[in-house]
């Protein structure tokens, strides 16, 4: 491997190590990153179980044990840290995989001289804002434990870029596309079985989504890039997205049963949904829904600008996307619940709610 930030010619990365690489992001750039002849280790503390095991070399383990990760690093020369405690996790779990693990992961990559690793934060990192679109120099404020530990985790990565590395931080918007489940598999349920489906809000304000194979695209070239241009902090988004209302029909629509979007009162239905996650019976945690009903996107320009890079799928492609891999792929994950993106999560007391939208 040459590095690019002396020459300034393009980097070539001859072994990535993904952590999280049995996730749903981690598949997925896998799949981009063997398609561009670049070698994958995975480290996951989840089992591997897709077809393409045989071509990726599979380390199971934690990042929160150091001799695991430092174990992962041999033969590297590229590290994209997508490993993470999702929202739906204890908050313990959250700050010591979000924050304690990114630090192993930085201290073993600059032990072993591995000159870059790229940090998947997240744009949970910018809060409920009062103002759209969000710049990456606007003002950073976590909701909850997954917000703040994403904060603390890009603190991190600024201790290391000053030790020399080139650390590059991309904030994606929620992504979807093949895998995904999580969160996304209860509006895809009901869109499947034929119902209405409840938005909080008039739904007329504009949710920025982003494809998953957009954002490997944006890691990719943060991977190959000269570090003068990478190693800085990149918001990544669709570019083509309309009201929430509109993208959401856009599934319904493709569905085929007729049904629609039916907007909910904001103010009562969050107040409801912050007892019923107090009581434990609701699928959704606070930044979902106190966001929902509120304009949410950010400005792509810098990674427009530094990288090159180009959005492929507008938010209606997205959604409809991911719906197409579910449909086809639900004998595989129906009636599993759990807490990643890699299973659907548990609908709770919505799953009662579900019988109501059935009519127009």
């Amino acid at each position: 491997m040459s590095d690019d930030g002396k020459s300034g010619g393009q980097r070539e990365v001859g072994t990535c190590l993904i952590t999280g690489g049995a996730g749903f992001l981690g598949i997925n750039l896998v799949r981009y990153l063997r398609e561009r002849g670049i070698q994958v280790v995975s480290l996951d503390i989840a089992p591997f179980d897709y077809p393409e095991r045989d071509s990726v070399k599979v380390l199971e383990g934690d990042i929160r044990d150091a001799e695991s990760v430092r174990a992962a690093m041999e033969g590297v020369d590229l590290v994209v840290h997508a490993a993470a405690a999702l929202p739906l996790y204890s908050a313990e779990e959250i700050y010591s995989t979000d924050v304690d693990g990114i630090r192993n992961v930085l201290d073993a990559a600059f032990q072993s001289g591995i000159d870059r690793t790229i940090h998947i934060s997240s744009t949970a990192v910018y809060g409920i804002p009062d103002h759209h679109p969000l710049k990456e120099d606007d003002r950073l404020h976590g909701v909850g434990p997954y917000g703040e530990a994403k904060i603390e985790a890009e603190e991190i990565c600024e201790e290391y870029r000053e030790k020399g590395m080139c650390v590059p931080i991309i904030r994606p918007k929620s992504f979807v596309g093949p895998e995904r489940l999580g969160v996304f598999a209860l509006f895809y349920d009901w869109a499947k079985d034929g119902k209405n489906f409840p938005m909080l809000g008039s739904g007329k304000n504009r949710y920025q989504l982003l494809d998953v194979e957009d954002l490997c695209s944006a890691i990719f070239l943060a991977a190959s890039l000269p570090s003068s241009r990478v190693n800085d902090t990149f918001n990544i988004g669709a570019t083509e997205f309309a009201t929430m209302k509109e993208d959401y029909q856009a599934v319904l629509d493709f569905a085929g049963h007729g049904k629609r979007i039916i907007p909910l009162p904001a103010a009562p239905a969050i107040w409801t949904l912050r007892l019923l996650e107090k009581l434990g019976i609701s699928p959704l945690y606070k930044w979902v829904y106190e966001t929902a009903a509120t304009d949410s996107f950010v400005d792509v320009a810098k990674a427009q600008q530094l990288l090159g890079w180009k959005p492929a799928f507008s938010n209606q492609d997205a959604l409809v996307r991911n719906y197409v891999w579910y449909i086809e792929n639900l004998a595989s994950f129906e009636g599993s619940s759990g807490v990643s993106h890699r299973v659907p999560w548990s609908q709770g007391i919505l799953k009662l709610a579900k019988v109501l939208f059935t009519f127009p």
